[in-house]
Formats: structure tokens, C-alpha cells, sequence
């Protein structure tokens, strides 16, 4: 049987393993396993609990807390899209004042740390004169 490819969960995995070597070393970056894909009366169950202990529809991939800041991170693959909760939940992050990101790389995640004004124990090369 062959197994089908996870474009998400791998770009997820080297960008949580980029991330740590990268950020300050009491930075968290936290996986939120928080979708159910089970079909039927047993997977909308399993949902209804855990929406019921706080499991948020929409709600990032990656949060990363570093230094007093947050930034929430949607990982896709090259050509996923945002589902309709994911947008809402990005909105209404951003409103509140949160940094979010989609990112599909490890480049991209990294992108967007700069962006959002995080600090990194990797500091950028130095550009020589010619």
C-alpha cells in the first residue's frame, strides 16, 4: 500500500525544528493539535468534546512566545488554501493585536518572525564591500 505524502505536516516539522535552533532558548513554540477528521456520529462527538475544552475552530498551527510576544503561524502546503474559519481566526487575532502568519516554508516562517520583530540567536551575515 502507498502511503500518501503530508506536504503540511513535513514543512510543519523542519519549520518547529528551525524555530528552535533559531529563536532564544526560552522561547515556546507549540503545536496546537486542534482539527478532528474522523467522519460520522463518532468523529462529531469526539468535536463536540473537545470543543468543549477549548479546542477553537480555525485556530493556528504553531504559536511561538518569545520575549513577551506571540505569533500564531498557519502552516499550508504550496497550494493549500485557508479554510473560512481559519480566516475569521486571523482577523480576529490580528484585531486583537497578535502577530499571524502563513507560512509554507521554513524561509517563510522565518519571514515572519523578522516581520513581527522577534529576536533570534542567529544573526544575519555581514555584506563585505567589494
Amino acid at each position: 500500500m502507498m502511503r500518501r505524502g503530508t506536504p503540511e505536516a513535513d514543512a510543519q516539522r523542519a519549520i518547529v525544528t528551525a524555530l528552535r535552533l533559531i529563536l532564544p532558548r526560552d522561547a515556546i513554540v507549540h503545536h496546537c493539535a486542534n482539527e478532528v477528521t474522523e467522519a460520522g456520529p463518532r468523529g462529531a462527538r469526539r468535536q463536540a468534546i473537545l470543543v468543549g475544552m477549548g479546542v477553537h475552530a480555525g485556530f493556528a498551527d504553531l504559536v511561538v512566545l518569545s520575549e513577551g510576544r506571540a505569533l500564531f503561524l498557519e502552516v499550508k502546503s504550496a497550494k493549500g488554501r485557508l479554510h473560512p474559519t481559519q480566516i475569521e481566526f486571523r482577523d480576529v487575532v490580528r484585531a486583537q493585536g497578535f502577530g499571524w502568519a502563513l507560512v509554507r516554508s521554513v524561509d517563510e516562517a522565518l519571514s515572519a518572525l523578522e516581520d513581527h520583530g522577534f529576536t533570534s540567536r542567529v544573526r544575519p551575515a555581514r555584506r563585505v564591500a567589494p
